[in-house]
This record gives structure tokens, sequence and C-alpha cells, in this order.
């Protein structure tokens, strides 16, 4: 806002200069009747009329240049906010957990960029200049002023209580729609799921319900701008009425022009139609309103993105300090004090039943979920003093829940860098053992893998993140169950993969349940309860837990 503030100051000018020029027509009213019918002077009413014309252009004119300004100001807005809400939309989760409201940064740019484009802010850059005509109908007569002021009065108390009778309803509205929206999208993405199980009835009557209360609350927010609007628009027009009335009053009485009596109406209709306009457009206000507030929310909840000194690429080592981990959105610890050195060549697998904490530490070595004691460093350099574009060139990850975009294989693979290197994308596809497949795609490399690549198998997907993963040459992979979907053929391409990181000098860390993975690394972390309870040599490990004995935690190779 603050770079629009010269905007803002110009819009204001504008405003001012047509509210001035809004006092053209009653004091037109005023001369007509007050000069030219009793000296019948046709010469005056032309001047008159081609002076009032030349006033009402300037004032169209500075009215069309306000409305232009203020539809750019909301458009610039929303470009510079626009790539910022994007950044919290894919940032929020990860820091406020599934609670986040999705698409909701982006709709709220949407809504105070549409709001300023509107009616409303030019109703509002008018209300200051409504003290103006009351002081003019006050020197006109102090009955007229009273009863303009009694009007304007009405008029505010009409829009304060609109501001308080449909605020909570305007809340709940969005926030039901927001559910909604959750509920639809999660239906989309697991379309196979609920036509397979047959879940379509009941998973429509739960979003039935929260479209109903959407529907109901915006329902009660249009009633009560609407109700107020009209009660307004009705008030202002029995004011400007009982305002004729007065001055008819004040004429026969001899206290006033028949000039004033109709420039007084006509000022005091243009003294409340602000008031009249924003009551109007209030709901489109509230809407602007929560839209900044939740922006403001979900910017503040994002960490400060200052500029970073360059750091060098890693090439030694990989260490964790006392990691513990809370999920986003919760206060449960899964994983605490976790602690281990790698260096270059280095490979970790690790195991552990499920909820033992292996995919959240995962998470937190990958820079995914932010730790809440401890420190994950990168040749000594914690993961914070990295900027994002650096630290994504130097780690490779591939989460359980494997996602690709809608794009080209080519794309994905290449992490949808503009200035992508082909050499560096074959030779990532290479190195995940996945080339020879994508050439057998209808287009190779040039497949559209459709949204959340559902153009492809479960395994193609997943071979296809892996040589994501493994794009640019990461020194840090991170996996988790990279395993999962893939046949034998696949297995021993992962494989091949990892040790291949760890022959050119990069440091994986895999969690697996099935041990066959474990064959590319050299050591061994077990997981139970978010604590290591062993790590040391993949074989005495492995040998140990075969034998049905515990395995001690290797002290020196924990602390690095």
């Amino acid at each position: 806002m603050r770079a629009s503030r010269a905007a803002l100051i110009g819009v204001g000018l504008v405003s001012a200069l047509i509210n001035v020029l809004y006092l053209a027509g009653p004091f037109f009213m005023l001369e007509v009747y007050d000069r030219v019918l009793p000296s019948r002077s046709i010469s005056t009413l032309v001047g008159l009329a081609l002076l009032v014309a030349l006033l009402y252009a300037f004032q169209g004119f500075f009215d069309f240049i306000r409305g232009r300004v203020l539809v750019r100001i909301g458009s610039a807005l929303g470009e510079r906010l626009a790539p910022i809400a994007f950044r919290a939309l894919v940032q929020l989760p990860l820091l406020a957990g599934p609670k986040a409201d999705g698409l909701q940064p982006l709709r709220s740019v949407d809504q105070v960029r549409t709001f300023l484009g509107g009616m409303g802010p030019s109703a509002l850059f008018d209300l200051p200049w409504m003290p103006l005509y009351l002081l003019i109908c006050f020197a006109f007569h102090p009955l007229i002023g009273w009863m303009a002021a009694i009007g304007a009065i009405l008029l505010v108390t009409i829009a304060i209580l609109t501001e308080f009778t449909a605020r909570r309803a305007s809340r709940l509205a969005q926030d039901f729609g927001v559910r909604r929206s959750a509920l639809a999208e999660a239906g989309r993405r697991n379309a196979d799921v609920v036509g397979s199980m047959g879940l379509a009835p009941r998973l429509q009557a739960v979003w039935g319900a929260a479209n109903e209360q959407s529907v109901l609350h915006s329902q009660h927010v249009a009633d009560i701008a609407g109700g107020l609007g009209a009660l307004s628009k009705v008030l202002r027009m029995v004011i400007q009425s009982a305002v004729l009335g007065v001055g008819a009053y004040l004429v026969i009485a001899q206290e006033a022009t028949g000039g004033l009596m109709i420039a007084s109406s006509i000022l005091t209709s243009r003294a409340l139609a602000p008031v009249e306009l924003v009551v109007g457009n209030w709901q489109s206000l509230l809407a602007a309103r929560q839209g900044w507030r939740r922006l403001k929310e979900a910017f503040s909840m994002m960490p400060p993105d200052g500029e970073r000194l360059e750091l060098a690429t890693p090439k030694r080592s990989v260490t964790v300090d006392n990691l513990s981990v809370v999920p986003p959105g919760s206060s449960k610890l899964v994983v605490a004090d976790v602690r281990f050195s790698l260096g270059a060549g280095d490979g970790l697998g690790i195991i552990g039943p499920s909820a033992s904490g292996k995919s959240s530490l995962i998470r937190a070595v990958a820079g995914v979920w932010r730790s809440v004691r401890g420190t994950i460093r990168l040749d000594g350099a914690a993961l914070d003093q990295w900027s994002i574009e650096k630290l994504g060139s130097c780690v490779g990850y591939l989460p359980q829940t494997v996602e690709l975009f809608a794009g080209t294989v080519h794309q994905n693979i290449a992490r949808f860098a503009p200035d992508a290197d082909a050499t560096a994308v074959t030779a990532a596809a290479t190195a995940a053992g996945v080339h020879e497949m994508i050439l057998r795609l209808p287009k190779g490399y040039e497949t559209e893998v459709g949204e959340d690549g559902t153009a492809l198998s479960a395994g193609q997907r997943q071979r296809i993140a892996l040589a994501r993963a493994l794009y640019g040459d990461p020194f840090l992979v991170v996996l988790d169950e990279p395993n999962s979907n893939l046949d034998a053929e696949g297995e021993a391409a992962l494989t091949q993969a990892l040790l291949g990181v760890r022959n050119r000098g990069g440091v994986i860390i895999v969690a697996a349940h099935r041990p066959s993975v474990l064959a590319a690394v050299n050591l061994v972390m077990i997981m139970q309860d978010g604590r290591p309870q062993a790590l040391g040599e993949r074989d005495k490990i492995l040998n140990k837990l075969s034998r049905g004995g515990s395995a001690p935690v290797d002290v020196a190779r924990s602390n690095g």
C-alpha cells in the first residue's frame, strides 16, 4: 500500500475536485431560479448553461480518471501481493498444518483487488466531503442545515448498524465456504476411492451441510446489506423531500428564495449519497476487509525472506544435532534428540515400525518441516542460513506420497527451471534408471503427465520423481519409502541410483520398510517412538536384529 501512496493521494486530490464540481448543479439551479427567471435574461441563461456544461464535463472526466486509477491501484496491488500469496499458499501447510486455508490467500487478493475496482472506494473518498455540503446547507438556512444533519446522522447510524450486524455472518460464510471447497477438492483428488467404495452419497451429505451453512450465512449478509441499503435509499429520498418541504415553507415565510429551496434539496441529496453508496457496497467492503486481515495473518506466519550470503555448494558433511520435531499445527513431539553426522559418500537407512518418526525426521532433514530444537547443517551451515533457491539445488527430496505437476516429463524432472539443461535432464533420468522408460512414452520427454501425474502409473510417477530428486546432482538426497510402488526392475534401478549418488560424493538418507533399499547404504538407524534406538554400520545393526538382539547406539558415529 505504501508503494501506491502517491496514486492514492492523487485519487484524494481528484476526489476533492469532483466534490467541488458537484456544487455546480445546485448553484446552477440557484442562479436560474433567483436570477434568470426574475430578469428573463436569455443571455444569462445561455452563459450559465455553457459554464455548467463545461463544469459537468470536467466532473465526468475527473470521475472517469478516478475510476481508472483505482482499478489500476487494485491491479498493481494484486500484482505485488499475488506472488507473496502464492508463496504463502505453498508454505502455510508446512507452517500451520492441514488446517491452513488452501487457496484462501489467492482468493483474499482477488477480494481486495475487486473491491478497489468497484464503487466502494469512490464513496469512501467522497464521504469526508459531507461536512462541506452540510455547512453550505447551514449557510442557506439553519433549519435546512439541521434537516440535512439529522439525515446524515441517521444514514451513518445505518452504516454502523450494517457493520455490526453483517460482520459475523460474513466471516462464517467465508469459513464454511473454505470448508466446502476443501471437501470438494478432497473428493476430486480421491475420485477413485470415492467411486470404488460408494462414498459419493456420504461425502455429498457432508459437503452439502457445509454448503448449506455457507449459502445460509451469505444469504444473511445479503439480506442485511440489501435491507439496510434499501432503507438508506428510501431515507435519503425522504430527507431530500423533507428539505424541499422545509424550503417551500421558508419561501412562503419569505425567509428563502425558490432557487435556494431547489438548491438545498439537491445539495442534501449529494451530501447523503456517499453514505448510501457505502451501505450498498458494504458486502464487498466486508469481504475486502476480511481478505486483507487473512492476508496479514498468513504473511505474519511466514519466515522472513531476507537476503542471505550465497554459500558455496556443500561437499563435505551433513550434521543433525539434537534434533526435535513437532508437525505443523500440532504440539506433539514426534521426533526427539536425534544426532548423527554423515560425510561425503555416506548413506543412512532409517528403519522402524509405523509411527516411529521416520517420515517426520525425513521431512525435517529435507527442510520441509522446521525443527523446534536442534539444528541440521550442511558443511557446518544451518539450513536457515541458505537461500531457498540455493538449498533447493543442493537437496533432492522424494516424499512418501509422490506428486507430479501438470506439465511435461521434461519440466517435472527439471523442477520447472525455465533454462533447464537438456543434458542435465537426461542425465538425471539415466541416473534414476528411467531414461529408457521415458523414451517409450508417447512423446518421450515431452509427454504431458496430466494433473497430479494421472497420465502415468504409480511406479512411473515414483521413478520420474526420483529423477527429479537427482536433477542437478544435489549433495543431499533424502527419500521416504522410495520403493513403495516399484517392481523388481524399479528397485534394482533405485539401488543403482543411490549407489551412484554415494560414488560421486553425495549423501543419501532413506527411510524404508522394505529392506531391499538398504543395499545402497552403509549405515542404519533404528527409530522407535520418535527416538533413535540404534545407529551404526549396516551389517552389524542388521545382524543384531536378525539374531533378535538389541542393537546399541554407536555413540562415536552418532556424535560425528
